[in-house]
């Protein structure tokens, strides 16, 4: 069971707006439950934090928390990486090795930028989701696995699904419950506080601060980036500007 201390623990997500507080609600109701999420945001605007705060809220918050983005591992790899393999499966497959779910055991498994996934891995991910087994590279033995699968994608897998690019069993199989996370710009109320937050965090040796006209300025930007735009440019104010107070020239 989980640490009720976790729940306890003030939310990692930042932001008075409505949309912030109507996100930081849906996690609070959605985290006890096993049922698979998919969370939908443009890049930066924290899908994985969420993931970590849906699973620090969980009953399964005592295990690990695993993730993989299979944007950023090569098709022929993300098979292995996901599922495992047996030693002599492929070339350079030495000894057993056991995939993110197997590690994720009793805990959360997170699948960022699900989009990305080839469709033939698509079809092993969904015979793994129905059947809770998976079937290492080189295996012919089923090993039983105890995951909650959350997802995570930047793109419209409707769309995709139009184009033949995701499989349709597939995305209802994942988005059980989906969570949108707004972009930035949708939330400009948060933005003041979100400056402040990674001023704090990241200028602990080079104090800086905010005029109240630099904020005003910076509430009116669009953040194409969104929240990790934001932390970029803190964590460069921290480097490039003279400790103190940050004006409008400055920046």
């Amino acid at each position: 069971m989980a640490d009720d201390s976790n729940n306890q623990r003030p939310s990692q997500i930042i932001g008075s707006s409505d949309q912030a507080i109507q996100l930081m609600k849906m996690i609070e109701l959605c985290a006890p439950s096993d049922a698979s999420i998919l969370i939908l945001g443009e890049s930066g605007c924290g899908k994985e934090l969420v993931t970590r705060e849906l699973h620090r809220r969980s009953d399964r918050s005592d295990a690990k928390f695993i993730g993989i983005n299979c944007a950023a591992i090569p098709a022929q790899l993300l098979e292995s990486e996901v599922f495992g393999h047996k030693k002599g499966a492929f070339s350079g497959a030495i000894s057993d090795r056991k995939g993110r779910f197997q590690v994720a055991h009793r805990g959360t498994l997170f699948l960022d930028e699900i989009g990305d996934m080839p469709l033939e891995l698509q079809a092993k991910l969904l015979r793994a989701l129905e059947e809770r087994a998976v079937i290492p590279v080189g295996g012919t033995e089923s090993i039983p696995i105890d995951v909650r699968i959350i997802a995570a994608t930047h793109q419209n897998l409707e769309i995709m699904i139009q184009k033949g690019e995701f499989r349709e069993d597939l995305y209802h199989r994942l988005n059980v419950i989906p969570i949108k996370i707004p972009p930035v710009r949708e939330r400009r109320l948060d933005i003041a506080e979100l400056c402040i937050h990674f001023a704090t965090l990241y200028s602990k040796d080079r104090k800086i601060r905010f005029s109240e006209d630099s904020l005003a300025l910076l509430s009116k930007y669009d953040w194409p980036g969104n929240v990790r735009e934001i932390a970029n440019l803190v964590k460069r104010l921290g480097v490039l500007a003279p400790p103190g107070l940050i004006d409008v020239y400055q920046l």
